[in-house]
């Protein structure tokens, strides 16, 4: 990845080959740990190391583990050229060949450049296109754009510096089409610095001969050991955290970010070696957003379609109802005050074995399985989530209630059903995520028949609370603004919905404001309960620090009087 001036070069044989220079053993100097600089790279990797590389990888087993997955993925987004700017001694690269695409082969290493060139010759008779070049000047060093770029074997992690990474993350964004895509893999570098250093040893190093481990870890270096039957060499790398990678990507440019474990899009149960990154550079107005969702509801997908999101919310509140609860005490257990708000939003809806019931943000499923198993009804499940929605469905198999109720991946802003055809709407804190309310309210009144009812919970701002007042709330959940109690009261009063009387309600609007502040207060003390008997090893812990501070400013905003929480209860006029 280092430039010319600063690699050592390979020379070319009387074949035309490449020849792996002479260079003595890796040099670190009397205090190895204080090496960290990007410029340190290449001279890690010497001839001796570099001839070792092969049996670490073991090219059959890394073929075998890794499938045809990034084959799969680069002919699904119709790429035709890729350039491969981690090439190390060419697996990747010959694999791509073989799978005809139009491949480059960079490097910083003029070593490993050698050996991708003898690797290309030996599997297939490949002639590879090689050059040698620095990431931060790659535009400098290689031609031309491509539909992909990938940056493969850990390799982005010998980047020291953030302006460093930043600048190599725009190269390869300056270098990508319009509609190109970068992927991106790393070590799981979260388990390493919060739980300690493992490894299935499954997927990456294959080699059998070889221990591959940290010999020295802290947020600023993590020194790699590989230890050979005859000999042991090292690596100086960054530490990148998944998310920290995440958003550099996303600040750089590129438009979604979506992050796979060990080639699993979904990977809750065990902790990954590695994280694959799948970014997109092609720029989407609001309305072209994947699946029609817009920006903010876009937002929520990727966070609930996230591990993490999902290890926490099945984790934490139970995974059956993941909303705010209606508490009859402070130390109640949150899954059953969490079902009493189902119970009591049901009540009065006069639900039979012949409704309809619309759930939009339906989470787990935990109300549709209520519904459907306590009234009868059916029940159109829509939310956004896909991973969510495979839990959802599972669960409704395991109750029999699969007949009962419809699972749909979808959003709220474009409900996918037909005018007139439901007889209730009912939503539990998921319009809060949209980033035009008015526009879910106007759907509402499309799919309700005459007469049916709508009934949801939202967390709020409360009204005459000013922006400023809830910035970090806003800033945690990444939206402009919130609903209000009068906001939806007036706009649903405009559509022509007419308020239900309720006990204790006032205009269609129960407030529970105080049920907000001990929802998200026993949350939160959940959370730490939870996390000191090791909710960490299925969480991360920069997701934990967030979720935390989060949840305190949720409570904080409760008692404050700037937030507030409760049941709206309508009737289509």
């Amino acid at each position: 990845m280092l430039s010319s001036e600063t690699a050592p070069r390979a020379t070319v044989s009387s074949t035309g080959g490449f020849v792996i220079s002479a260079r003595p053993a890796q040099e670190f100097g009397d205090n190895p740990v204080e090496v960290r600089e990007t410029g340190h790279y290449t001279e890690e990797y010497v001839p001796s190391f570099v001839e070792k590389w092969d049996a670490l990888i073991d090219w059959e087993k890394r073929a075998e583990s890794e499938g045809n997955f990034f084959i799969d993925l680069l002919r699904k987004r119709g790429v035709r050229s890729v350039l491969d700017v981690a090439t190390g001694t060419g697996f990747h690269s010959v694999r791509l060949l073989e799978a005809g695409f139009e491949t480059v082969s960079a490097d910083g290493s003029a070593d490993m450049l050698a050996m991708a060139f003898e690797n290309g010759m030996k599997h297939g008779d490949h002639i590879l296109r090689v050059v040698q070049a620095d990431w931060r000047w790659l535009n400098r060093d290689v031609h031309g754009e491509y539909d992909a770029i990938v940056c493969l074997g850990n390799s982005f992690t010998h980047l020291f510096s953030e302006r460093d990474r930043r600048k190599a993350l725009a190269e390869f964004y300056a270098m990508l089409k319009h509609d190109g895509i970068l992927i991106l893999d790393q070590r799981n570098y979260d388990a390493i610095l919060d739980r300690g250093y493992s490894s299935k040893h499954t997927y990456y190093y294959c080699g059998e001969d070889v221990a591959v481990e940290p010999e020295y870890v802290d947020e600023g270096l993590c020194r790699m050991r590989y230890r050979f039957p005859d000999s042991v060499y090292h690596l100086n790398m960054f530490p990148l955290r998944k998310d920290y990678t995440r958003r550099l990507m996303s600040e750089v440019g590129f438009q979604r970010v979506e992050t796979y474990g060990d080639f699993q899009h979904t990977y809750r149960d065990e902790q990954p070696d590695f994280f694959v990154h799948i970014a997109e550079k092609e720029y989407r107005m609001e309305d072209q957003e994947e699946g029609g969702y817009g920006g903010a509801v876009n937002t929520a997908r990727s966070y609930y379609n996230s591990p993490d999101a999902d290890a926490f919310y099945s984790s934490v509140w139970g995974g059956e109802d993941i909303h705010v609860g209606v508490y009859t005490g402070d130390e109640e257990p949150i899954a059953d005050a969490s079902r009493r708000t189902v119970e009591q939003m049901a009540e009065g809806l006069g639900l039979t074995e012949d409704s309809v019931v619309l759930d939009l943000g339906s989470g787990f499923g935990g109300s549709a399985r209520y519904l459907a198993d306590t009234y009868g009804c059916r029940v159109r499940a829509l939310n956004l989530s896909e991973v969510e929605n495979q839990r959802h469905r599972e669960l409704n198999s395991v109750r029999g209630l699969t007949g009962r109720i419809e699972v749909v991946d979808g959003s709220f802003e474009d409900i996918p059903f037909p005018a007139n055809s439901v007889d209730v709407v009912w939503s539990q804190d998921a319009f809060l995520h949209s980033g035009d309310r008015l526009r879910v309210l106007e759907e509402i009144r499309r799919v309700l028949k005459p007469g049916g009812r709508l009934v949801f919970t939202d967390p709020m701002a409360a009204d005459g609370t000013s922006l400023a007042d809830i910035q970090p709330i806003l800033d945690r959940i990444h939206l402009d603004d919130m609903g209000s109690p009068g906001f939806y009261t007036r706009e649903l009063t405009r559509l022509g919905f007419v308020a239900q009387q309720h006990k204790g309600a006032e205009g269609g609007f129960e407030d529970l404001r105080e049920q907000l502040v001990t929802h998200y207060g026993r949350v939160l003390q959940e959370t730490e309960r939870q996390e000191a008997e090791g909710l960490g090893q299925k969480v991360s812990s920069d997701y934990l620090t967030q979720m935390k501070k989060g949840l305190t400013h949720w409570v904080e905003g409760g008692r404050a009087r700037r937030l507030t929480w409760g049941i709206f209860r309508f009737t289509l006029a």
